[in-house]
């Protein structure tokens, strides 16, 4: 676990994708799931916020 926080602070590209993919599934549950409309309200802007995240630390150096 230490690993992961310091690729992170390092800004190390594994890390940081592995949260932008974490996230774009999170912001796909909340899409998905029929019973909170605070997270259904929510859903698209944390899709969209795992997305570019993905593609601007896809430049990160490995």
């Amino acid at each position: 676990m230490s690993n992961f926080f310091t690729g992170l602070v390092n800004l190390r590209r594994g890390p940081w994708e592995m949260l932008a993919t974490i996230l774009i599934g999170l912001g796909v549950f909340m899409l998905m799931q029929p019973f909170v409309l605070w997270a259904y309200t929510y859903s698209f802007i944390t899709t969209l916020v795992g997305t570019v995240m993905f593609i601007i630390v896809s430049h990160f150096k490995d």
